[in-house]
């Protein structure tokens, strides 16, 4: 087969400069397994409630929904929508590994039924295999250092894919919407590093404290590799990673784990370890960046039904999508929460399983 053809662009960083790819042509599918990590809470569970209320300090971290309000830990059933969607279009994963936290969504027999012919194999971890080691972190209620510690699951493929519950794929996939030999695609945008320190110094304090970003953990992956004036603006979409390049990094830089799970709840300190990899990949020339516009759609129903129905109309019969993320369901009125699980589910009916 025809090896990809990719458009190389190249922009000088002084001491840290990037080799950028941009996304362009196919490639030969991997000959390698590519699994699936999911992480999952069940915030409604009353062992995890009172787990959650003997760690709050006097800092009231379920206060800020930023840090450990119930809304980062509620759930709506949406992993049923997303398990279902990589069954449905990414028939080629090897396994899903759910990461929790001694929890199980009871996904089994629900899969069965949906897929008859066979599903994707679906392994439980709980947070006690990831963390071995370093128990004493634990009880951990920061996705942040869960991620971080992802790449320690027992029998993980060399070549995964981390996604969240709420997110969904909306087309059939292959390996090469995810790994192009080597390289690495990251559905993300370049973002300048000054906009986002400057937007976030400008925050608003509540309570002494600044809201805690998203960009922000990306701004700190980027500073300890450095800096830079761009970082890797990454979207709500799957996230293509490498377990030797985690491996290989915290092996030298075991401090920089204490750093990232030592916060039992999300802390301003923390750095997003996926683009700690994304970066580290772009300035060797291995990373596929691509717009995630046009690629994902992205619903907040919180935003209220005009939102929702804009979002719903924009998508159509998702031609052209790859990806879809339902944020914060839990923070929407019951019928706009209604409106959209029957928007999925009509959406799931009408995209008849393949045979696996």
């Amino acid at each position: 087969m025809k090896k990809a053809q990719v458009r190389r662009g190249t922009e000088t960083m002084n001491r840290n400069d990037m080799h950028i790819k941009d996304s362009g042509g196919s490639s030969m599918p991997p000959d390698f397994p590519v699994d699936i990590v999911l992480p999952w809470v069940n915030g409604d569970d009353p062992a995890h409630k009172a787990r959650l209320k003997a760690y709050i300090t006097s800092e009231r971290e379920d206060d800020r929904p930023d840090v450990g309000g119930e809304g980062r830990f509620s759930d709506m059933g949406e992993i049923r929508h997303c398990v279902a969607s990589i069954n449905r279009y990414a028939p080629f994963i090897r396994t899903i590994h759910i990461v929790t936290d001694g929890q199980d969504p009871d996904l089994e027999e629900y899969m069965r039924d949906l897929f008859p012919q066979g599903h994707i194999p679906m392994n439980i971890i709980s947070h006690q295999d990831i963390f071995k080691g370093y128990e004493e972190f634990l009880p951990t209620f920061n996705s942040r250092a869960i991620e971080t510690m992802i790449w320690r699951i027992p029998g993980l493929s060399e070549h995964f894919i981390l996604m969240n519950d709420d997110f969904f794929i909306t087309s059939p996939l292959t390996p090469q919407d995810f790994f192009l030999g080597e390289d690495t695609i990251c559905y993300a945008s370049w973002y300048s590093t000054l906009a986002a320190k400057t937007l976030w110094a400008l925050k608003l304090k509540r309570k002494g404290r600044r809201r805690i970003s998203f960009k922000h953990s990306m701004v700190n992956a980027l500073d300890l590799l450095g800096g830079g004036r761009r970082f890797l603006y990454l979207g709500h979409t799957p996230r293509a990673l490498k377990r030797s390049f985690f491996e290989d990094f915290f092996s030298r830089r075991e401090d920089l784990i204490v750093r990232n799970i030592r916060h039992r709840f999300r802390h301003e300190e923390q750095f997003n370890s996926q683009e700690l990899f994304y970066i580290s990949e772009a300035r060797q020339g291995r990373c596929v960046v691509i717009p995630p516009k046009d690629k994902a759609i992205f619903i907040m129903p919180s935003k209220g039904r005009k939102h929702i129905e804009r979002k719903i109309k924009a998508f159509g019969n998702g031609e052209g999508y790859k990806f879809g993320c339902i944020n914060t369901l839990s923070e929407a009125s019951v019928a706009d929460r209604e409106r959209v699980l029957e928007w999925l589910k009509d959406f799931e009916t009408r995209n008849s399983p393949p045979s696996r």
